[in-house]
């Protein structure tokens, strides 16, 4: 019987021997596959079929095919000298998938580098000449929508390259600076700029944006700015202090908050909220719109360091709510939140959910039949240490069209 299972043992040392062999040439082969230099041949564009065709150019932040031989074994693809996105698992030898860079500072890359791209694989690399063209800007927002005339505000977005004009507020923009990477634009607050302000928009050599929307624009969709249209009812303190909040336009709220508790969910107590009356939200011949073409908007400044708790805002004390709390990012990371002065925040209708997380279906479940009613901010310690002290100014809440 011993010798039985040594003889068992052997075969099974030989079998596993033999796989481990056929393993590392299976591994030898696909590692391989490619030994040439690399060379691209074409450009596609990465659809699905039919769709699938050759390129003549390429604009950033898209991806596409790059065709050719000896392609696998990719270290690096670099696009104008900045690095792409790709994973090489996707690749055969004729075939490879890239995501070119959303930034490439065009005005600053070197004259051999622009309208290239550098293949270099773990068997050599190769350079393609192929046009690589600043798409047309879009607009992501603007720093501060109630900037005074005078002050520094920035345009953010991206492709801001070669700029023709901007118009900030309906006004034509004559100084400004766009920076390196083209994701701003920055310019004085023009003195022209009205009560009902006007659009932004941005011209560049590849195309125009401009949003729906008015800067300094605080008649339309206003909820509340405690001036000419004040729907305050009660919570937080006001004031119209420049030496509190510098940069500020007539009143604001200031909500603050210490030694609150982990958990302690008690908005009501002391400055720790802001309760407006019924306003009209969205007209109600306009209730059809799409939910995401909405949002809510606000400035706020924050002097002292946030670094825990939330703002929690609701419609009429509902069943919807949207969080704000910008020492968080979307990945997790945190850092404490402080502001230079005054600056807007967006948060889009599609961002208030409910105790499930679901946003709502239509404009008429989030806001009603009427598209008119309340709007709560209330500062909540939904953490898991005290909250030492908050303290942030809120002006000019209201509903603006974004889409």
């Amino acid at each position: 019987m011993k010798k039985f299972n040594h003889i068992k043992s052997c075969l099974l040392l030989a079998l596993l021997a033999t796989v481990a062999i056929m393993q590392s040439a299976c591994k030898k082969d696909a590692t391989s596959s490619s030994k040439g230099t690399p060379v691209i041949t074409a450009i596609r564009n990465y659809v699905a079929h039919p769709g699938d065709s050759l390129l003549s150019s390429v604009g950033t932040g898209q991806w596409i095919v790059i065709s050719g031989k000896n392609l696998k074994g990719a270290l690096a693809i670099n696009f104008d000298g900045v690095k792409g996105s790709f994973n090489d698992a996707w690749f055969s030898d004729t075939s490879a998938i890239a995501l070119i860079p959303a930034v490439i500072a065009f005005p600053t890359v070197p004259s051999d580098k622009l309208n290239t791209i550098q293949y270099i694989t773990n068997h050599g690399q190769t350079t393609f000449s192929f046009p690589i063209v600043a798409p047309a800007p879009t607009i992501s927002g603007v720093s501060n929508e109630d900037a005074n005339p005078g002050d520094s505000v920035r345009i953010n977005g991206l492709s801001f390259f070669f700029v023709k004009s901007v118009v900030y507020g309906g006004i034509n923009i004559t100084s400004f600076k766009s920076s390196n990477d083209g994701t701003s634009i920055s310019l004085a607050v023009p003195a022209g700029v009205t009560q009902t302000g006007g659009i932004v928009s941005v011209e560049t050599k590849s195309g125009k944006a401009a949003t729906i929307y008015s800067v300094h624009n605080f008649v339309n969709g206003v909820l509340n700015n405690y001036d000419n249209i004040n729907n305050f009812s009660w919570g937080s303190n006001t004031s119209n202090s420049t030496a509190t909040y510098p940069g500020n336009t007539g009143y604001y709220g200031i909500m603050n908050a210490s030694n609150v508790p982990a958990g302690d969910w008690s908005w009501w107590n002391g400055g720790r909220s802001i309760n407006i009356n019924s306003a009209q939200w969205v007209p109600q011949a306009n209730l059809k719109d799409t939910l995401s073409h909405y949002a809510v908007k606000f400035e706020i400044s924050a002097t002292k360091p946030w670094t825990n708790g939330s703002i929690q805002i609701l419609k009429d004390y509902g069943s919807y709510a949207a969080l704000y709390r910008p020492w968080k990012t979307a990945s997790g990371a945190t850092a404490a939140f402080t502001t230079k002065g005054w600056q807007t925040v967006t948060i889009p209708f599609t961002g208030f959910v409910d105790n499930k997380g679901f946003p709502a279906t239509s404009l008429t479940d989030f806001l009603g039949s009427t598209g008119a009613g309340g709007i709560e901010f209330q500062f909540i310690n939904d953490g898991s240490s005290t909250v030492q002290n908050f303290e942030a100014a809120i002006d000019n809440i209201r509903v603006v069209r974004i889409k």
